[in-house]
């Protein structure tokens, strides 16, 4: 399966220049791979530059982990993310993509100055 990088992924999400979109949705019509990074920086990218508010953000990894042609890395771990994104947006989806991965991979808890992110559960203020 081919990797996508950011750009190709924002194109997908915004649908803003329709040359690119067609090319985008060429290359991944194959299957294309999201890893937690380009996911991390798309939804950076969706609020910084297209100032997309938190449930417009959430809706588009909602699209993201139902699309026909994408493969997110560790769906389940997005999906949970998503949820606590959804939950506490004010978090940031990074901040809970980065909860659930160490979650996933049995390294709790994480350690954090954020008091906001040690008031979840698997997560210790320092």
């Amino acid at each position: 399966m081919r990797a996508i990088d950011t750009n190709i992924l924002v194109r997908l999400v915004t649908r803003d220049d329709p040359k690119q979109v067609a090319a985008a949705e060429l290359f991944v019509a194959k299957g294309g791979w999201v890893s937690h990074l380009v996911l991390a920086e798309t939804l950076w990218v969706l609020e910084a530059v297209y100032d997309l508010d938190a449930e417009r953000r959430a809706t588009a990894v909602e699209m993201l982990l139902n699309h026909r042609s994408l493969t997110l890395q560790d769906p389940d771990v997005v999906a949970a993310a998503l949820g606590c994104f959804r939950r506490k947006p004010s978090l940031g989806f990074s901040d809970c993509l980065v909860l659930e991965i160490a979650r996933k991979s049995g390294h709790l808890p994480l350690g954090t100055f954020d008091r906001s992110l040690a008031r979840l559960d698997g997560a210790e203020r320092v």
